[in-house]
């Protein structure tokens, strides 16, 4: 009897522990048969479930052109090969044409039988559609690959809630950019380029159905200057949309203060895997957090205009390896963290992103009066 089993609970240790031939499944969609999936693996004792994607493919409600989806699939794969792990697979849809060959198992699933329902519904094309991404990545010895994914989540399903008439949010997309990936076991990255061209994509299809506001929300640092650009070309493609993304979260105006003077840690404590993100998990899921295997990490490479922390960062941009400063994967004071404080900013970060949803439509509003020659104040 094959056990299964969420790759995204647990720590990159624990990845960096799991046999080498463990199947490491990444399914498109939820909803799939186990037992037909343990049987087409041959019956393994254990196989590992990757966080599922949740658009993009066809029957999804919300697809892309599938050479684009297939380059992201592909890039998520390898990262887990040059990890060493020999038997790394999607799990797709039958009748797919994704030019996976022998990198993936197709199975039966619901939606070729009942498409999803559109995403998002018709109906929310005066909204703002909120586009939380956060990712798979290691965050020391103590907190989950998914912290990324679980944070940014919990924000953007907190805003939508708080102003419902003004947002809708997709589901959280799972996986990011991580140019760091070979420092330590268990992360995941799609590549710049795949990652760009698939949320332009995204939002082509969307304003192809007449959205025209949207939010890129990341919960991964990585995923930032990417998004930036995926903006920007949104922007010089479709004219008449409002596009923005932002910095991390409870980075802003609204939440930056609040954080500044509740945190325990000093400059340092809360770069990756640190003070901030500890307490957000231990608000969260305190079921998988390790606080007995926390290990504080600040001494990080520092300089003026180059260092390490959640809302400074200095002036300079640069992609040294992670490893020269961290042996753990952590950049930060994880000890520090309090359940308080994680409800506290979690709180202060959906307030941000509400007043952030105001601002997009603001901005669209007034600037479609003025395009339409009205006088705007």
């Amino acid at each position: 009897m094959s056990g299964f089993f969420p790759y995204a609970d647990i720590t990159w240790p624990e990845v960096a522990a799991l046999p080498r031939d463990t199947p490491l499944v990444l399914p498109l969609g939820t909803g799939y048969d186990q037992e037909r999936l343990a049987e087409a693996l041959a019956r393994p004792q254990r196989i590992a479930l990757l966080p599922p994607i949740p658009f993009g493919w066809r029957g999804s409600g919300l697809a892309v052109p599938e050479p684009l989806l297939t380059q992201l699939i592909l890039n998520l794969l390898d990262s887990l090969r040059e990890d060493g792990f020999s038997q790394v697979l999607a799990l797709t849809p039958q009748d797919m044409g994704l030019s996976l060959g022998a990198n993936r198992i197709t199975l039966p699933h619901p939606t070729q039988f009942t498409p999803a329902t559109l995403l998002p519904p018709d109906e929310a094309r005066e909204k703002v559609i909120l586009i939380p991404i956060g990712h798979t990545e290691q965050h020391g010895y103590h907190l989950p690959l998914n912290t990324d994914s679980l944070i940014i989540e919990a924000i953007a399903q907190g805003a939508a809630a708080a102003v419902p008439d003004q947002a809708f949010t997709l589901p959280t997309f799972p996986y990011g950019v991580s140019t760091h990936r070979q420092s330590f076991a268990g992360t995941l990255n799609g590549g710049g380029r795949a990652f760009e061209d698939f949320w332009l994509a995204v939002v082509d299809g969307l304003v192809g159905r007449g959205f025209d506001r949207f939010y890129l929300m990341s919960g991964h640092g990585g995923n930032c200057s990417f998004l930036v650009n995926v903006v920007k070309y949104a922007g010089e493609r479709h004219r008449r949309i409002f596009c923005a993304t932002a910095w991390l979260h409870t980075s802003g105006d609204a939440a930056a203060p609040i954080v500044q003077a509740t945190r325990r840690s000093g400059r340092g404590g809360m770069g990756h895997a640190g003070e901030l993100e500890t307490a957000m998990i231990l608000h969260l899921r305190p079921d998988l957090v390790h606080m007995e295997q926390v290990v504080d990490e600040t001494d990080f490479i520092s300089t003026p205009n180059y260092y390490m922390d959640w809302i400074e960062g200095g002036s300079l941009i640069a992609n040294p390896p992670w490893d020269d400063d961290t042996a753990t994967g952590a950049y930060g004071a994880g000890s520090l963290a309090t359940v308080e404080n994680g409800q506290r900013w979690l709180a202060a970060g959906i307030a941000e992103k509400v007043g952030h949803i105001a601002e997009i439509h603001e901005q669209h509003t007034r600037r479609q009066a003025r395009r339409n020659g009205r006088i705007v104040n």
